[in-house]
């Protein structure tokens, strides 16, 4: 396992593993105590997420090189091919942007007060479905 596995390991979807979502039930603001307080904890997940696409990057260079001698490694007796850790690579690396994409939503979200209000009718997301989602940007009854 490379050290951007490692790292991604938390990373399924974005849950609150990921320290976003509210964590006493109530709205966003009072969740994190304050505008600012969500700003910062949205400001640290995309630190992460970038070091993350860099940790990732780095792999992706080193598994490339591997391959500048050899590109056949279809017959290697030690078990997964390079193609192979390169795709899982690749994918994890996609994940990763497609991540700080929405990190970056939701900054801008944030940044103009409107993270934690359904975007189809305006009434707040309750904080269970921000902590279980935080990219949410419909409430329950519009989602669906």
């Amino acid at each position: 396992m490379s050290s951007s596995e490692r790292d991604l390991g938390s990373q399924d979807g974005l849950g609150s593993q990921d320290g976003l979502g509210p964590q006493d039930g109530l709205g966003p603001q009072d969740a994190f105590g304050s505008q600012d307080g969500l700003a910062a904890r949205v400001a640290a997940d995309r630190d992460r997420a970038r070091a993350r696409i860099a940790a990732l990057e780095r792999d992706l260079a080193v598994l490339f090189e591997a391959t500048e001698d050899s590109p056949d490694d279809e017959h290697d007796p030690e078990g997964a091919t390079i193609g192979f850790e390169r795709a899982q690579v690749t994918s994890l690396l996609a994940a990763a942007h497609a991540h700080l994409a929405e990190l970056d939503e939701i900054a801008g979200r944030v940044a103009d007060s409107t993270y934690g209000s359904c975007e189809a009718c305006g009434v707040p997301i309750s904080a269970e479905r921000l902590a279980a989602r935080p990219t949410a940007r419909r409430c329950i009854a519009c989602a669906t």
